[in-house]
């Protein structure tokens, strides 16, 4: 039998960002709408599911952009980790940064995000791990057989580290404490770019080879 929890990705966005929809029973949990509000849901609407909430991977407006409306279109509350508030405080200089016009507005209604909190969706649940690294109050979900990972880990790849509160050393000390301890044939779904697995990246992750460590 397979586990609940069924996901599926829209790809949103001049970033190219990942948004989640995790969803079993009818219901569903939104991760990292970035942009494409109505895009996001129309696919909620014709696939008749009810959210429960959104949940938000860590701050960066690629990431938050649809939140706001989203978050009035349902009449839900979205979550974030509390050491990421900040990233939205500044969602205007970083729109303008990127040339983003008009820039996204601020979500409304965001609620404190801890490490254990479980998230659920009919049978399926999402537990969060904190994961400080490319952003201070970045999260991993973890799902029956699956992560959701932000901007942590990529196929190939990891998060950038030259952003405001990002750290190399913690980034890296997050991948091995939160997602390489997963079981081998976990599916990481990452913030930007197709899945893959945890044995994938410990076998061929450039960044996790021995000596690569800053």
């Amino acid at each position: 039998m397979k586990p609940p929890g069924r996901v599926h990705a829209l790809v949103v966005g001049p970033f190219e960002s990942n948004t989640y929809v995790v969803s079993d029973g009818g219901q569903a949990l939104v991760v990292d709408p970035g942009a494409e509000a109505g895009r996001t849901r129309a696919w909620v609407d014709a696939h008749r599911l009810k959210v429960q909430a959104i949940v938000l991977t860590h701050g960066h407006l690629d990431h938050v952009g649809a939140v706001a409306e989203l978050e009035r279109a349902w009449d839900v509350d979205s979550y974030l980790h509390p050491a990421d508030r900040f990233l939205l405080d500044l969602l205007p200089e970083t729109c303008a940064r990127y040339g983003i016009e008009p820039p996204y507005e601020r979500p409304a209604r965001v609620r404190e995000l801890r490490s254990g909190a479980v998230f659920r969706a009919g049978a399926a649940g999402l537990t969060v791990a904190e994961t400080p690294g490319h952003s201070p109050g970045g999260v991993v979900l973890v799902g029956p057989g699956f992560a959701l990972t932000g901007d942590l880990i990529f196929a190939g790849s990891v998060g950038r580290t030259d952003l405001p509160g990002s750290d190399p050393r913690q980034l890296l000390d997050s991948i091995e404490r939160a997602v390489l301890v997963l079981p081998g044939t976990t599916v990481l779904y990452p913030g930007h770019g197709p899945a893959t697995t945890v044995d994938s990246e410990r076998r061929g992750n450039p960044f996790l080879a021995p000596g690569a460590r800053p």
